[in-house]
Parts: C-alpha cells; sequence; structure tokens
C-alpha cells in the first residue's frame, strides 16, 4: 500500500500534482522560519555559554601588600563608552611568569602596550587619536581572538599594566590562574538580560509554533472532500479501513518530506541574511547562525511524521463503507458566546487587579494570568466572532456572493478561521509591545524636562561603599576639566559612614552616600538647591549617577532642597562628577581625559536613554519579527486554504457557472471567505494588543506620557502582510476560471 500511495501521489495527474505542490510549498515556507528560529536560538547559546572573562572574580584590594613572589595577575575590568556603542576594557598586569590571559590571546600584553578585537581595530584607524586612542596608553601589540568575543561587532581591549598601577586602580582583582577566567558563566553574571532573551525565544517559539502547526495541518487536509471520495473508491474495489488510512497517511507525508527538504534548501540561501539580525544589540558571529545536526534531523523526521499523523486526524469523522458511501457523523453545534468570556476576562484583570493599590509595578503572576487569558480568549473567540460577521455581512448585503460566503462561513466558522488563526497570537504581541515601546521611549528621552539630556555623567566610585578617587587625584581632575572653556562641572564625594545621618526609621530609605558642590549644584536646577549659607549638601546624587533608567531619575528629583543636610566636602574621595560642555563637539575628548583616572562609562543622559531605547527597539523588532514570520506562515496557509477550497469544490461551482453565474460572482466568493476572517482575526488581535498596552503606559510612563501612535515599522509590518496574504487570494483568481471552465465539466 506504500507503493501504491507513492504512486498515486507522484502519478495521480493534474490535480494530484496540483494538490502536491501546494503541500510542498506550504510545508516548506514553515520549515525554512522554524530552521531560522532555530539557528538565532543556537547562536545566542553558544555565545552566552562562551568563557566570561569579563566576570572573573577574585581578592577585593583591600589590604593589598604586592608580592614580588605572587603567582597569576592583576585585573581591572570596566565599561568605556564611544560616539553610542560600549568598549569592554580590562587592564591587567602579570604578577608571575605563569600569569593567565583571556580567550583569544596567548598572552597579555606587557606595560605599554594594549591589545584590541578587529572591530576596534578598525574603529582606531577611523577616528582622531584624541577621541579614542589615547586612552590606551602604550602601543598596539596584537589582536584578539573571537573566543573572547560575543561577535564580530564587539569593541574590546586589553591593556597592559605594572602591577602597581593596576592596584591603585578602582575595581581591581587578582587572577590566580587560567581556570579561573574560565569559571563564571557569561550567563549568570555579566548578561543579567540573558533570562529575558531567553524567555523572548520561547514566546517566539510558541508564536510561531502555532500557526505552524496550522500550516501543517492545512496542507495535509488539502481537498479533504475530493480525497475522501477517492478513498470511498478503493473502499467499492475492496481495500480496508486500515489501508485508506495508509494512503492518506503516505500521500501527506510524502508532501510534507518533500517540503521539508526544500525548507533546508531556501534556509541555506536565506542564512546569509539571517547572520546580520541583531538579536542583542550585535551581530552572532555568521558561523554559528545555524540549526543543530540533530535538529536538522528531528525536522527531517519530525515534519513527515506530523503530517502523516494530521491526516489520519483528519479522516477520524469519516467511515466510509464497503459500498462507497462516505457517510460523516454530525455536523458540529454553532460556536457559543461564552467563548469570548476568557478574553474580556484577561482584558479586565490588565485594566484592573494587575496594578493593585494604584502600584506602579504589575503584579507579576496576575500579568501572567491576564496574558495567558487574553491569548487563550483570542483563539476561543476566533470562530464565534466569524460566525457573527459572517450573520452580520448576510443581513446588511444583498449581492449573491456576499450571501454564499456568508453562508458557508456562518455554517462552518471554525473551519474558515482554522487557517488564520495562528496569526491572532503575533498580531496581538506585536501590536501590545508597539503600543508600549513608543510611549516608554517618549517617557524617557527627556530627563528632568531635557534639562540634562546633554550632561556627561561619570562615575568613579566602581562598587557601593568606594571612596572614589583620593582628594589629590580628585582634584588634578576637577583642575584639568575647569580648565577646559565652555565646561562646567558638578563634583559629587562619597561620605564616609560616620559622615552619614543616623539610623533609618522603620523601613524608610538607607540614608545618602553622597554630597554635592553646592557652587556647582547651581549649575543644575533640575537637582535641586542648597539651604542658604551651605558649601555641600548631601542627596541621592549616587542613584541619579547610576541609574541606567531615566525614568527612575525623574522620580528622585529634585534631589536637594532647604532640608537637605549641609557638610563639608575636606579630605572626601571624588565618587563621580557631571560635566556640562558648551560644544558637544569635545564629548569625546572629554570622556578620553575621563577614561585616564577610571571614570566608566562616562555616558550622557541622553546616551543613557538612548541605549535603554535601543533595548525596547530590539525587543519591539523582535517582536514584529515574529509577527511577518508568522504572516508569512499565515499566508501560506491561506494559499494551500484557498488551492484545497477550490479543488474540493470544483464540481459545485462548475455547475454554477454552467447555470450562467458570473465568474467574477465566484471569485468574490472566494474572495470574501477568505479576507473576512483574515481581517476580523488581524482587528481583533490588534484591538486586544492595544487593551493591553493601556494600562501599562499609563501605569509605567512618566511625565504625561500616552499611549503614542506605532511607529511605520509596524504599520509596515501588519499593513503588508495583510496585504500580500490579501493578493495570496487574489492570485486565486485564474486557477477558478480554469477549474471551473465549461468544458471542464466531466467528473469522475
Amino acid at each position: 500500500m506504500i507503493g501504491l500511495g507513492l504512486r498515486l501521489s507522484l502519478r495521480g495527474g493534474g490535480e494530484a500534482a496540483a494538490r502536491l505542490a501546494l503541500i510542498v510549498a506550504g510545508v516548506a515556507a514553515g520549515v525554512m522560519v522554524l530552521l531560522t528560529t532555530l539557528s538565532l536560538f543556537n547562536a545566542f547559546q553558544t555565545t552566552t555559554g562562551r568563557p566570561c572573562w569579563e566576570c572573573t572574580t577574585g581578592a577585593a584590594p583591600s589590604g593589598w601588600a604586592l608580592d614580588a613572589t605572587a603567582a597569576g595577575a592583576l585585573w581591572s575590568y570596566r565599561e568605556d563608552y564611544y560616539a553610542g556603542r560600549t568598549i569592554k576594557r580590562l587592564d591587567a598586569a602579570a604578577l608571575g611568569g605563569q600569569a593567565p590571559a583571556i580567550p583569544g590571546l596567548a598572552r597579555m600584553p606587557g606595560p605599554g602596550q594594549y591589545a584590541v578585537s578587529p572591530a576596534l581595530g578598525r574603529l582606531l584607524d577611523t577616528v582622531p587619536r584624541e577621541r579614542l586612542a589615547d586612552r590606551f596608553p602604550g602601543t598596539r601589540a596584537a589582536t584578539i581572538g573571537r573566543a573572547a568575543l560575543s561577535g564580530p561587532d564587539d569593541l574590546v581591549v586589553v591593556v597592559g599594566r605594572t602591577p602597581q598601577e593596576v592596584a591603585a586602580m578602582p575595581g581591581a582583582r587578582q587572577v590566580d590562574s587560567k581556570e579561573a577566567v574560565e569559571t563564571a558563566p557569561f550567563a549568570a553574571l555579566r548578561n543579567d538580560d540573558s533570562d529575558l532573551y531567553r524567555i523572548g525565544f520561547a514566546v517566539a517559539a510558541i508564536g510561531l509554533f502555532v500557526p505552524l502547526l496550522v500550516l501543517v495541518n492545512a496542507a495535509t487536509r488539502l481537498a479533504a472532500a475530493r480525497r475522501e471520495a477517492r478513498f470511498a473508491a478503493f473502499r467499492l474495489a475492496g481495500a480496508t479501513a486500515g489501508q485508506v488510512n495508509v494512503l492518506a497517511a503516505v500521500e501527506a507525508a510524502l508532501g510534507a518530506l518533500l517540503g521539508a527538504l526544500l525548507g533546508v534548501a531556501l534556509f541555506q540561501l536565506v542564512r546569509p541574511a539571517v547572520a546580520l539580525i541583531r538579536v542583542t544589540g550585535s551581530r552572532f558571529f555568521p558561523d554559528l547562525v545555524a540549526p543543530a545536526p540533530w535538529q536538522y534531523a528531528a525536522v527531517l523526521a519530525g515534519v513527515p511524521v506530523l503530517a502523516g499523523c494530521t491526516a489520519l486526524w483528519s479522516l477520524r469523522r469519516v467511515r466510509i463503507s464497503p459500498l462507497g458511501a462516505a457517510r460523516k457523523a454530525a455536523a458540529p453545534r454553532p460556536p457559543r458566546a461564552w467563548r469570548v468570556i476568557p478574553l474580556l476576562a484577561g482584558l479586565a484583570l490588565v485594566a484592573g487587579p494587575v496594578f493593585q493599590g494604584g502600584a506602579r509595578e504589575p503584579d507579576p503572576l496576575l500579568a501572567a494570568a491576564a496574558l495567558a487569558l487574553v491569548m487563550a480568549g483570542l483563539v476561543l473567540a476566533g470562530p464565534w466572532l466569524t460566525m457573527l460577521a459572517a450573520r452580520l455581512a448576510a443581513r446588511v448585503t444583498r449581492g449573491a456572493a456576499t450571501l454564499l460566503a456568508a453562508q458557508r462561513l456562518a455554517a462552518a466558522p471554525a473551519t474558515a478561521f482554522r487557517s488564520v488563526s495562528g496569526l491572532v497570537l503575533a498580531v496581538f504581541m506585536g501590536t501590545a509591545i508597539a503600543g508600549i515601546v513608543p510611549a516608554v521611549i517618549s517617557g524617557q528621552q527627556a530627563v528632568a524636562g531635557g534639562t540634562l539630556s546633554g550632561v556627561l555623567r561619570a562615575p568613579l566610585a566602581p562598587y557601593p561603599g568606594a571612596t572614589g578617587l583620593a582628594p589629590q587625584a580628585g582634584a588634578e581632575l576637577l583642575a584639568e576639566l575647569r580648565a577646559r572653556p565652555g565646561v562646567g562641572v558638578l563634583p559629587i564625594y562619597a561620605l564616609p559612614d560616620t559622615g552619614r545621618a543616623g539610623p533609618v526609621p522603620g523601613d524608610g530609605p538607607p540614608p545618602p552616600a553622597t554630597a554635592a558642590d553646592c557652587a556647582g549644584l547651581a549649575r543644575y536646577p533640575a537637582l535641586g538647591r542648597c539651604p542658604a549659607g551651605a558649601q555641600a549638601v548631601t542627596g541621592y546624587f549616587e542613584r541619579v549617577v547610576e541609574a541606567d533608567n531615566p525614568l527612575s531619575i525623574d522620580r528622585l528629583l529634585p534631589v536637594a532642597g532647604p532640608a537637605s543636610r549641609a557638610v563639608s566636602t575636606d579630605g572626601l574621595g571624588l565618587a563621580a562628577v557631571l560635566v556640562s560642555m558648551d560644544d558637544p563637539g569635545t564629548l569625546e575628548e572629554l570622556r578620553t581625559l575621563l577614561a585616564r583616572y577610571g571614570a566608566g562609562p562616562p555616558m550622557t543622559f541622553a546616551e543613557v536613554a538612548q541605549a535603554r531605547a535601543t533595548v525596547f527597539t530590539q525587543a519591539e523588532n523582535i517582536a514584529l519579527a515574529m509577527v511577518a514570520l508568522t504572516l508569512l506562515a499565515g499566508g501560506c496557509s491561506l494559499v494551500v486554504a484557498v488551492g484545497g477550497g477550490l479543488m474540493e469544490r470544483r464540481q459545485p461551482f462548475t455547475l454554477l457557472r454552467l447555470a450562467g453565474t458570473p465568474a467574477r460572482t465566484l471569485a468574490a466568493v472566494v474572495l470574501l471567505e477568505s479576507a473576512l476572517p483574515l481581517v476580523l482575526a488581524a482587528a481583533v488581535a490588534a484591538c486586544a494588543g492595544f487593551g493591553v498596552a493601556g494600562p501599562f503606559v499609563d501605569r509605567l510612563a512618566m511625565k504625561g506620557a500616552s499611549m503614542a501612535v506605532p511607529g511605520p515599522v509596524y504599520f509596515a509590518t501588519v499593513g503588508g502582510g495583510l496585504a500580500a496574504s490579501l493578493l495570496v487570494i487574489l492570485m486565486a483568481v485564474p486557477l477558478l476560471r480554469h477549474l471551473t471552465a465549461p468544458d471542464n465539466a466531466r467528473f469522475e
């Protein structure tokens, strides 16, 4: 029976060839999308699992006495910044002959030398020395290999120093052996967002699995009615029910296997473009962007098995008698109104209890439950809404095409909605993110009303409790900054424990750890003002300098006022500086100056906001990419569904043509039957997405930020996907004319 099934599929005439071609095309598109997702996840996993020299820990510098006989090395890691890009910098000094080296270097550079990554080397060759190269003392001696890098765009430098120089740097650590370099997992210690990215990949996988499953299901159930008629003929010829099931499974599995092979071949063609995708803000190494061999094998084996099982499942309602009569179970009951309850309940949770007591942070469990209810409700409510829309269309219009399409949709709304159900979740998630991200970004763009946007902040204390630069070094830095024309400086000093306020009653905030100079504070009115006669005041200035979220800065301001406590800054270490400049062109030169004193990374508040906006924008782009891929799979499902529907209804459509029905009327029927569920599903999902985004924006956005219109990428993705899907439906019109031509009015 397997040989017979293969022969019928490959030599069954033009209709069998067309059916097989549609199955192959639909499955190939789905497999290509699946392999793309797997390849990006593999590259992410490999990159985050590399040895983490950036997060290597060791002995703290307190109480050190340098010993000439000590082994290992001294390391001081920090980050720098240039033109919106982060530079990973490691200052290192050998303590003995067996000093450990980071991955990618055979040995560490000695004093007066430095090694750079290829991307940083190219950058150093193209920018003036005073803007970047002067930050790294010595000469370029080596190029860092890829074992130390996250991708080809990584900016990394290792600067060779003497032990005395590194020991005097903030945050210095002693590394005893090479093994210590490779023990700290990158994902756990350096990339705090790795779990978030993994969750994002999981959501993307789930979001893509649904439409791909729908696509495979639609492809393998192609022309179900015609297939059942053929199987009835086999039963009349003496075939058993088991043999009929084998024929169905072979037909579906063959098309799925050919489609999987074609999908693998197509992925190889698009793989160079996939390698350019920036999931985490930078590219992966191209050779890492590939599925594992076992994943190829799982796809090539699993897709045909899934297709065969789907074909057998589609025959569960068919009982073919030996006389050739196909008897089906009773028609399913029409969907009920209860299907919309989960959707409404989820939206109600988001609008109310998720933010209990007016809190700005959502309750995690309630938020997860609300989103689950909304997503499940969208899928459940789809058939019921499709039925209502079809009945409404039948009432308000009197055209023959509308009546025919509405009657078919109302009779089988679940079948009509099935081919587009996969895109509902993707459009919902994409719309929610596209509604939230622009509002949050707009709320971050103007810190303190924009008065701090161009101000450069430079932390000099690398960890909580550090005293910052020594008073003499701090005075030298302030003198160099003030000597530059058009530059204003606000010095921020680290308070010793004895200089802070007394114990905090109850659960109040801890006392301030810093104090600011009142003469400099007058240049920054957004931060507050000093009491009359005070030379310096305490305040939470360290939070303003260290915050990576401009929204949290706005919540803190002002940090000084008439009630602030006056202190003396004599003998205090310099913890940070805020630097304003009249000429933005001097920004990189100021960064170079601050880098010599160990500041890092010196960034303007606008750059802080932009860095965070970049993360949000990347998340939005990934979500919209998922929407685009899902719409692609949905479009393929429509191709299969429309083509299968035409072949399945070839006889009734041909009879309608013979009875005088114009071909354009039948084309309108096909268009309405496919377009109405598609547009309805996208509209309901988009409305639900905005319904979820609204409460989040109201509670999470600050300073009057409100729902913003999604950007052009969203409309291009969703609108373009829907337009392409409608175009696919229109392309079926020539096939309809050919199948229903009066000359072909002969039936088996």
